[in-house]
C-alpha cells in the first residue's frame, strides 16, 4: 500500500482535549477522528487494527462453537417493554420515534433482540445448545463522553449469547467462553486479569470481568526506549529525567475501574465486588447502659471521635437510602465507606440513591450527622457485617447534638441482617486469606455473565423438555469492547522514546510500539527521496519480496522531507522501518526494530531472513 493513497493526517502537537495518552495517540497518529461528542471515524490505520482485532475473535469462537450473525441496531421499543428495561435503563438509553410516532431505541445491548429471535424460532430443547454473536455499533448517550474510544456514545462491540436446556450446559460454555478471552486478550498482546464482576445493568448473576492493567507512570524502565547510543537512563542529563517525568505524568491514568488483587495470591475483583477476610470472633465484652451525651456541633466520625475521645472504630455511621421508592437504613462501622453496588445487589433493587436530607428528617426528626438505629420502626435496618463486631457502640441519636454511647445492637436497636456491603481498603487480608490487597486502574475489556432465565421469564422464550412440559430457556451473555481494545493496547504499549543526536542533545517523543498481530502493517518502507530513481527501484524491489512472503507492507512514496517522513513512521508505530536512503545503490538499507530502537544496516538480500529471523 502506498501512502500518498491513504488517510493518515497525523498532527505536530498533542490534541489539546486529550486526557489520556491512547486519545492523544490515536489522533495525533491519525487513527481515529472525532466526528461529534463521543463519535469516532476510526481511519484506515485504525480499521485495519480492529480488522485483526476481529480476526483473532472470529479464530477463537469458532474454536468454541459460536457463529456469527448481524442483529439491528434500531430496535423497536415493545421488545425492552418486554423486558422491562425500557424503563429502568436510565437515561443512556437512546429513545427516538419514527414517522409513525411509534417507538425505538439504538441498542446499548442486544439481550432482548437474540431472545426474541430464539424464542420465534427453537421450540424443542433437542435444537439446544445454541451460540451466537455479533461484532457491531452499540449506542449509549453518555452524559460526558471523555478519554477518546473509552467512553463514548458510539462504539463497537462483540456481543455473544448462549442458550441452554439446563445449567450444566450453561456452565460448559461459560467457561469456553472465559479460555477463549484469556487466549484472544494473550494474543493481542495485552495484560490483563480476569476479575469477579458486577452484573449492573444486564441482570447478570454470576460473572466475570476482564481488565486491561494500566500502569502508573513511574516505572521509567517500562514507558522509556532508549536509542542504542544511549547506554542508559542514567546517562540522561537531569533536566530530561524531570522533562520526562513531568511529561508522563501529565497524562491521567486510564481506567474507570480499580481492580483490587492479591499480592502474593490468586484473588482479584472489581473493586465494587471485592471483599476482604472477615473473620466473627465471640465477644464476651460487657453490654454497658445505654447513655445519650451532648455532642453540640459534632457531626462526622472524625468529630464524633475526638470529641468523646474514642476509638473510631467504636462508632457506628448510620446512612438512609431509597431503594425503588422504600427507604433502607444502611449501619457501617467507623469511617467504613458503604459500596453501594453491593447495597444494590443485596437488595435487588432497579434503582438506588442517598435520601435527602428532607426526607430523613421526616422520617426520623433529626438532620445527617445525628441519624442512629435506636428507636426506629417500620423501617428496615440492615448492617455491614463489621458492625457486628461493635459492643458499647457509639452512633446518633437521632436528635440534632446528640449522640448514644454504649449502644448493643439486640438490646437497644434490631438488625435486619448483616452483610458485606463496605468498600475494600488496600493493604487489607485477602478474602481467601491468601496475601494483601493490593489496587490498580483497568480498564474493562471483557465481561461474561451467567444471565439463568431473566430474559427468557420475562420475554416468554420456553422450550418443551424431554418430558413435554414448557421450560425456560438459560442463558449467558459475553461480551468484547473491540474499540475499547484499540486504547487499552495504546494504553500499554505506548512509549516515550528517546535519542541523543550526533551533536549530543538528547530528544524524546511519543510513539505506539504495537504488538506484531496488531499492527496495521508489518513493515514499513521509507525511501528517503522519490526522486532517486534507484533508491524507488529497490523501494518496489523490497515490497515485492516482503509481500511475497506473506508481509503486509506501507511504503512511504510521499515526496516530503526525510524528517517529515521519519517523524510520520514513528507516530505510525509500525514494528519494522527500512530506510532506504543514500547507500540504495549499493543495495544497503537501514532497518530500525521499533520495539528497541535498535538500528542496523544490512544488504538488501538479508532483508528477508533478517525480518524473520528479528520476528522470532
Amino acid at each position: 500500500m502506498k501512502q500518498s493513497k491513504m488517510l493518515i493526517p497525523t498532527l505536530r502537537e498533542m490534541p489539546s482535549d486529550a486526557q489520556v495518552i491512547s486519545h492523544a495517540l490515536l489522533v495525533r497518529a491519525g487513527y481515529v477522528r472525532q466526528v461529534s461528542a463521543g463519535i469516532y471515524a476510526y481511519l484506515p490505520l485504525a480499521n485495519r487494527v480492529l480488522e485483526k482485532l476481529k480476526t483473532i475473535m472470529r479464530e477463537e469462537f469458532e474454536e468454541i462453537g459460536a457463529v456469527e450473525l448481524l442483529a439491528p441496531t434500531l430496535l423497536t421499543a415493545d421488545l425492552w417493554r418486554q423486558s422491562g428495561r425500557y424503563d429502568t435503563y436510565g437515561e443512556d438509553l437512546y429513545k427516538l420515534k419514527n414517522r409513525d410516532q411509534s417507538d425505538f431505541i439504538l441498542g446499548p445491548t442486544h439481550e432482548e433482540t437474540m431472545t426474541a429471535l430464539i424464542r420465534d424460532e427453537i421450540t424443542s430443547y433437542k435444537k439446544l445448545p445454541l451460540n451466537i454473536y455479533q461484532i457491531a455499533s452499540k449506542y449509549r448517550d453518555e452524559k460526558r463522553p471523555r478519554y477518546g474510544l473509552l467512553r463514548g456514545r458510539e462504539f463497537i462491540m462483540k456481543d455473544g449469547y448462549s442458550f441452554h436446556a439446563n445449567y450444566d450446559s450453561l456452565d460448559e460454555t461459560y467457561e469456553d467462553y472465559k479460555h477463549a478471552y484469556e487466549r484472544i486478550f494473550t494474543r493481542a498482546g495485552l495484560e490483563f486479569k480476569g476479575i469477579i464482576g458486577d452484573g449492573g445493568a444486564m441482570g447478570g448473576k454470576d460473572s466475570q470481568e476482564f481488565m486491561a492493567v494500566t500502569a502508573d507512570r513511574t516505572d521509567l524502565d517500562k514507558w522509556v526506549v532508549l536509542s542504542k547510543n544511549i547506554e542508559s537512563i542514567d546517562e540522561l542529563p537531569q533536566t530530561t529525567l524531570e522533562d520526562i517525568q513531568a511529561e508522563l505524568s501529565a497524562w491521567l491514568t486510564a481506567g474507570e475501574d480499580t481492580i483490587v488483587y492479591a499480592e502474593g495470591g490468586d484473588y482479584a475483583a472489581n473493586i465494587e465486588m471485592a471483599s476482604s477476610l472477615f473473620e466473627k470472633t465471640a465477644s464476651y465484652t460487657e453490654e454497658l447502659e445505654l447513655e445519650k451525651v451532648a455532642t453540640p456541633n459534632v457531626k462526622t466520625i472524625d468529630e464524633v471521635a475526638e470529641f468523646l475521645d474514642i476509638d473510631p472504630m467504636t462508632t457506628i455511621k448510620t446512612l438512609v437510602y431509597n431503594a425503588d421508592d422504600q427507604l433502607v437504613v444502611v449501619l457501617l462501622r467507623g469511617n467504613d465507606q458503604l459500596n453501594e453496588v453491593k447495597l444494590t445487589n443485596f437488595l435487588g433493587a432497579n434503582f438506588l440513591e442517598a435520601a435527602s436530607e428532607e426526607d430523613v428528617e421526616k422520617l426520623i426528626g433529626a438532620h445527617f450527622g445525628s441519624l442512629g438505629p435506636v428507636g426506629l420502626k417500620d423501617i428496615k435496618i440492615i448492617a455491614d457485617r463489621e458492625v457486628e463486631l461493635v459492643k458499647n457502640a457509639v452512633l446518633g441519636a437521632n436528635e440534632d447534638g446528640f449522640h448514644y454511647i454504649n449502644a448493643n445492637a439486640g438490646r437497644d436497636f434490631q438488625v435486619s441482617e448483616y452483610v458485606d456491603l463496605r468498600t475494600v481498603n488496600e493493604g487489607e487480608v485477602s478474602p481467601d486469606g491468601r496475601g494483601t490487597l493490593k489496587f490498580a486502574k483497568g480498564i474493562e475489556i471483557g465481561h461474561i455473565f451467567k444471565l439463568g432465565t431473566r430474559y427468557s421469564d420475562s420475554m416468554g422464550a420456553n422450550v418443551l423438555d424431554q418430558n413435554g412440559k414448557s421450560m425456560p430457556i438459560i442463558m449467558g451473555c459475553y461480551g468484547i469492547g473491540v474499540s475499547r481494545l484499540l486504547s487499552a493496547v495504546l494504553e500499554q504499549f505506548a512509549r516515550i522514546y528517546v535519542e541523543k543526536t550526533p551533536k549530543g542533545e538528547f530528544k524524546y517523543s511519543w510513539s505506539i510500539n504495537f504488538p506484531k498481530e496488531l499492527a496495521p502493517y508489518d513493515i514499513h518502507l521509507v525511501p528517503v527521496n522519490t526522486k532517486d530513481e534507484a533508491a524507488m527501484a529497490l523501494t518496489q524491489e523490497l515490497e515485492d519480496k516482503l509481500r511475497a512472503k506473506g508481509y503486509q507492507v506501507l511504503v512511504d512514496d510521499r515526496n516530503e522531507r526525510a524528517g517529515v517522513k521519519f517523524a510520520d513512521s514513528d507516530l505510525i508505530g509500525l514494528p519494522v522501518r527500512v530506510t532506504i536512503g543514500k547507500k540504495a545503490a549499493e543495495g544497503i538499507v537501514e532497518v530500525k526494530i521499533r520495539a528497541t530502537s535498535e538500528v542496523i544496516e544490512i544488504n538488501k538480500d538479508e532483508l528477508v531472513n533478517t525480518i524473520e529471523i528479528l520476528n522470532k
